[in-house]
């Protein structure tokens, strides 16, 4: 697995945070409402180190078997971990065991699973809904159409705490397309607190398309490639 230097990956994360704060004053959005979420999926132990000494501290992973061996190497670490990938129910219990947040929960039946699998004496794990913005057959998600059904449902299990909406839209380079299905998620946020279910988090933007999520109100970006470099792919 191929590394980035630590002083790159510091610097990265440097630009990032500056990108942000630019991007935060010019969209009117008050300085620091916006968090950096370093998604370190693939990237191996050396390069966590170099984002967490860089005062980075929220990492996000797509695969458990992948994930699993950082945590316990760096359990003493100060690290908040988040699930970002495909959550499948053979792998709610390890899920809710090992991570803070889970950002793909699209389903009653797995957001049941964690509740029941999160242990008592932890704090309840931090979940977004994950949503459909695009109407793709080929996108993880739920319906726009369902999903306050579904954040009235979870915010009736104990062990969840219902944080928020998070999407992966369609891919284009259009700035104006780019906010369209962020501009949904930040709609159908409106509509599930106005049914008074409190909600603080939308997660989107990525490395791509992070000023149009921050324009539509983002409160977390999820960014690897902009910190790491290009990232090797898990067969």
């Amino acid at each position: 697995m191929k590394h980035t230097s630590q002083k790159s990956i510091a610097q990265n994360i440097e630009s990032i945070l500056t990108q942000i704060a630019h991007a935060e004053k010019k969209y009117a959005r008050p300085f620091g409402s916006v968090q950096l979420l370093a998604v370190s999926k693939t990237r191996p132990i050396e390069d966590i180190h170099a984002a967490f000494n860089a005062n980075q501290t929220h990492f996000g992973e797509n695969y458990l078997q992948d994930a699993l061996p950082k945590i316990g190497v760096l359990a003493e670490k100060d690290i908040v971990w988040h699930f970002i990938g495909p959550v499948q129910s053979n792998k709610t219990r390890q899920i809710a065991e090992n991570f803070s947040w889970v950002h793909t929960v699209d389903r009653l039946k797995i957001a049941k699973r964690l509740s029941e699998q999160r242990a008592p004496e932890q704090k309840p794990l931090n979940v977004c809904i994950q949503v459909n913005t695009s109407g793709e057959n080929s996108k993880s998600g739920i319906n726009i159409e369902e999903t306050l059904i579904l954040a009235k449902e979870i915010s009736l299990l104990s062990n969840l705490h219902l944080r928020g909406l998070m999407t992966i839209p369609a891919a284009t380079d259009d700035f104006n397309l780019q906010r369209q299905p962020f501009h949904l998620l930040r709609e159908l946020k409106d509509e599930i607190q106005s049914q008074g279910i409190e909600l603080d988090t939308l997660s989107m933007g990525m490395s791509n398309d992070m000023e149009a999520a921050i324009a539509e109100g983002s409160t977390m970006v999820r960014i690897g490639t902009a910190i790491f470099g290009q990232r090797t792919k898990i067969l």
